[in-house]
């Protein structure tokens, strides 16, 4: 405790030199908080973006082959009607599952009348679409109504090249399973807007009845399968694996993740800056502790030796660098939490909205306080401070009793 206090006057005695280097490891810790926070803030919502938005669910349950082949020979990978009804009692009974349900996938072309585009279609089950959006951004719109089983909810830039309003007519048009040509009348029953800029343009989503009748089959091609927890993903994925395999249809279970090509692009860049940024603060921090304690020893090779003739070893000589390289870091952290804090309450305050790449419509400017990454970057920094002031003290404590006390 003693070299604690020793520390903490010292630090008092070369306030100006202390203040200045808190201020830099303070805006240090700052910045890399910050950052962190903002990362996980775009974190949370391309998983939410994936989750929900996409309609992705947690997992996604298909024939084995599928994501592989099924552009091929799509009805060869179908889950047909019977199929359907043996895995949905095993999905039901299962605690970590709180929804499943059918989907099935369509192209093929949408008119006005005069003019037709290509669109890429999803059919889905209306009364389940609340649960799988979890109300997910409503000002984008893109629900169903489970009341009027021939409306279809098309993307807002799909519905402006082709002059599409709620309400009005269309006709989709596509081939069946079996390569036959297949026509019907469907209504306009909302525009929405997607959120992700390359497929706003030919996204469409029609109710899995419809969907069904324009393809002439009864089955689906997916399941997506809600969780309680994201963080049950792996785990649920291999109990449900488990659990499926008994029943002798070859399925494959893929993770949000893995569907989600633009989430794991995005997460590995940022990752990437962030490390940069880490090790650029750290060399701020390692810089400026060893400037500052060097420069402390070389004012203080008397008071070493001082204080190595009445009995401090060279370990405590050390050991009282450190704790003042901590007790700056620590300071510094203080104030860098602080103005974390301050930005995070700011840029909430002002909510600014931007575009992000590949997406189709604003996003909040946001910056979480992530308390797990701001512990490990204090104690991080704590670290670096200590080995950055054990070079210059190491070197001090060495130094020859008699040669500390002559130094001038």
């Amino acid at each position: 405790m003693y070299l604690l206090k020793m520390a903490a006057r010292n630090i008092r005695k070369n306030f100006r030199r202390s203040l200045f280097t808190i201020l830099a490891m303070g805006l240090g810790f700052a910045s890399i908080c910050i950052f962190s926070g903002y990362i996980h803030n775009v974190y949370t919502g391309l998983s939410e973006q994936a989750v929900h938005g996409e309609g992705l669910g947690h997992l996604t349950l298909v024939k084995k082959g599928y994501f592989e082949n099924s552009s091929l020979d799509a009805k060869k990978y179908l889950l047909t009607k019977d199929e359907l009804a043996r895995i949905g009692p095993i999905l039901s009974a299962d605690s970590g599952v709180t929804l499943w349900t059918p989907r099935l996938a369509v192209e093929g072309l949408i008119s006005n009348g005069r003019n037709s585009m290509i669109f890429m279609g999803e059919g889905i089950v209306p009364e389940q679409e609340d649960i799988l959006r979890a109300q997910y951004r409503p000002d984008r719109g893109g629900m169903l109504d489970p009341a009027k089983p021939t409306a279809i909810v098309v993307s807002s830039d799909l519905a402006r090249l082709l002059g599409l309003k709620t309400g009005a007519n269309t006709v989709v048009f596509t081939t069946t399973f079996d390569g036959e040509a297949n026509a019907l009348d469907a209504d306009i029953g909302s525009i929405y807007n997607t959120g992700i800029a390359a497929t706003n343009d030919k996204t469409i989503l029609i109710p899995l009845a419809f969907t069904r009748r324009l393809l002439d089959t009864d089955g689906a091609d997916r399941l997506r399968i809600l969780l309680r927890n994201i963080e049950d993903t792996d785990e649920a994925r291999t109990r449900l694996a488990t659990k499926l395999s008994r029943i002798g249809i070859p399925i494959e279970l893929r993770t949000w993740k893995q569907l989600s090509t633009f989430y794991v692009q995005v997460k590995d860049l940022f990752d990437m800056i962030f490390i940069f940024i880490f090790s650029i603060v750290a060399v701020i921090v390692v810089m400026s502790i060893t400037n500052t304690m060097s420069m402390t020893v070389i004012e203080r090779t008397r008071e070493i030796g001082t204080l190595r003739a009445l009995g401090m070893k060279r370990r405590q000589t050390v050991v009282l660098f450190s704790l003042e390289a901590m007790v700056l870091a620590a300071a510094g952290c203080a104030a860098g939490c602080a103005v974390t804090l301050a930005v995070c309450g700011v840029v909430s305050l002002l909510g600014i909205t931007y575009v992000p790449p590949n997406t189709s419509d604003h996003v909040p400017l946001l910056v979480d306080f992530v308390f797990g990454w701001v512990v490990v970057v204090f104690f991080s920094l704590l670290l670096l401070a200590a080995g950055a002031a054990y070079i210059p003290s190491a070197g001090a404590s060495r130094t020859r009793i008699v040669d500390a006390l002559g130094h001038v």
